[in-house]
């Protein structure tokens, strides 16, 4: 933990209080509760850092709120959270079938009007269609599913990939989840146990995997993305990186990919991750691929790691392919589909044994089951309606409305770092952020170290107090020392708020400067 989050903890007023009150319990004749001592506490939570909604999202809050009793406090009317990956937050409206499914799903009592003109007008025969088949296939949304997943659902997600990839996939390899994180947490607790298991992970990265690193008291093992080589894995240094940490001890059991990235938004070639695949089988590593953004892909194409690994497989029939453990993990909280708030998600599993399977379920079951209507979502997100349906044409014209919308902000966002000074900027290829690099003036450097804060956070911050945008410090995706970046999504809407941005970074830099 870092010096300004112990500062942070310890000279907090809460944990003020919980001395004064130690110190009164004692007087008293009696213990205080292992609440009321911090050293008491699961150390690797403190040790933990998810930047995503960090210090900086705690102060927007509070401005936010601030805002509320008095609109002129500060000089701008509201925060705009660019912090996170959070579509429906700015604005962007649900997709008109999802929600036509969900509720009758979520009242089925709607079906006893399905002969009446009033219903035919708001739900299309194919929306009723898909709500009969995923009750008859849950029961109730608020019934405990399979902690597996609902076997309907699971069986369009199987079919889904085996049409995206062009390969077989079985129901019985599939686990729905409470969104992304879920998922990643399953695969993560199984393999590692302490501080002699490993994971490799990307630099800079979604700050997910490092948490659960940290939580679960492994060796996070970064790896650079070059970001000269548009934030492709640096593959030479990756190979590097694990010899390292191996002679040192360290037990590496897992690869974390990124694909597209977070927050680069680099959608990997084929080529490197059939590199990333061949070192994997060599060194015994399980893969995990986060490709949670596929459907974000604006430039180039997204290519799955289990169509890499398929493809493989069937290429080089002996050569053991089918020992690479792969599991690649999706959610609903992206895409053009942007359900956060939903918590529905799923992991692929390839090549892992059945015993491990087995477990993978216990730990599911642990949780009892994922949010049902995420579930739900799930299905609808893998099975869409199809051409010549009722809903084909609006649904489709609505995806295709937010794709658009998406890649003309994020084009706005890019196009304006040229006018930023000591900017330079990767256009990315897909996801939903933007990660540019930003040459801080060495006043600034010197500012935040006698704050004992990192330069990009307090650049971070200065940016919210000019103009209300909340942005993540690189230092929080474990970049590059002395390297400088911020993460911002492109999902707010217009220009307004991005020329605000690029006004306040030049007078904070010339301010530095000056």
């Amino acid at each position: 933990m870092t010096g300004h989050y112990k500062k942070r903890i310890y000279q907090s007023k809460p944990f003020v209080l919980c001395k004064a009150l130690i110190k009164k319990m004692h007087s008293h004749n009696y213990l205080p509760n292992a609440f009321t001592n911090v050293s008491n506490l699961n150390q690797q939570v403190l040790q933990a850092n998810y930047a995503i909604r960090g210090p900086l999202t705690v102060l927007a809050e509070e401005i936010q709120k601030a805002l509320l009793e008095k609109p002129d406090a500060y000089p701008f009317q509201d925060i705009i959270y660019a912090n996170i990956g959070n579509p429906h937050q700015f604005g962007q409206l649900p997709i008109t079938f999802l929600r036509q499914v969900l509720s009758i799903c979520q009242y089925p009592a709607l079906l006893d009007h399905a002969h009446e003109p009033w219903f035919k007008n708001i739900f299309p025969s194919d929306v009723v269609e898909r709500a009969k088949l995923l009750l008859k296939g849950t029961g109730s949304v608020g019934a405990y599913s399979d902690s597996q997943g609902i076997p309907i659902v699971r069986k369009h997600v199987a079919e889904y990939i085996q049409e995206r990839d062009n390969y077989p996939c079985h129901p019985d390899n599939i686990y729905l989840t409470s969104g992304a994180t879920q998922g990643a947490k399953l695969i993560m607790t199984l393999l590692i146990t302490g501080s002699s298991e490993g994971a490799m992970l990307p630099s800079p990265q979604y700050p997910l995997y490092g948490a659960l690193m940290d939580l679960l008291h492994g060796k996070s093992v970064l790896y650079y993305l070059s970001e000269k080589d548009e934030w492709n894995v640096d593959v030479e240094q990756f190979k590097q990186a694990y010899e390292d940490e191996s002679k040192k001890g360290t037990n590496v059991r897992l690869c974390v990919f990124i694909n597209p990235g977070n927050p680069t938004g680099t959608c990997m070639s084929e080529e490197c991750i059939e590199e990333m695949l061949r070192f994997a089988k060599r060194k015994g590593l399980v893969v995990i691929s986060d490709e949670v953004y596929q459907n974000n892909v604006f430039k180039k194409k997204f290519t799955s790691f289990r169509k890499v690994l398929c493809d493989l497989e069937t290429r080089e029939p002996d050569s053991d392919w089918d020992k690479v453990s792969l599991i690649c993990i999706n959610s609903v909280s992206k895409g053009q589909f942007g359900e956060c708030g939903q918590r529905g998600g799923y992991i692929d599993i390839m090549n892992v044994p059945s015993f491990v399977k087995d477990l993978i379920l216990k730990l599911a079951t642990i949780d009892i089951c994922a949010p049902v209507t995420g579930q739900l979502l799930v299905d609808l997100l893998v099975r869409p309606p199809k051409a010549g349906e009722p809903s084909y044409k609006l649904y489709s014209q609505e995806i295709e409305n937010i794709h658009k919308d998406m890649e003309k902000q994020c084009q706005i966002l890019y196009e304006a770092t040229k006018r930023m000074k000591y900017v330079t900027c990767q256009e990315p290829h897909g996801a939903m952020y933007l990660h540019p690099n930003i040459r801080l003036p060495q006043k600034l450097v010197r500012e935040a170290n006698e704050s004992n804060i990192e330069p990009d956070e307090l650049y971070c911050l200065r940016i919210l107090e000019r103009t209300g945008i909340c942005l993540v410090p690189g230092s929080g995706l474990c970049q590059k020392e002395n390297d400088y970046h911020v993460r911002i999504t492109f999902l707010a809407k217009g220009s307004e708020y991005v020329e605000r941005l690029v006004e306040a970074h030049n007078a904070i830099i010339n301010d530095y400067e000056n």
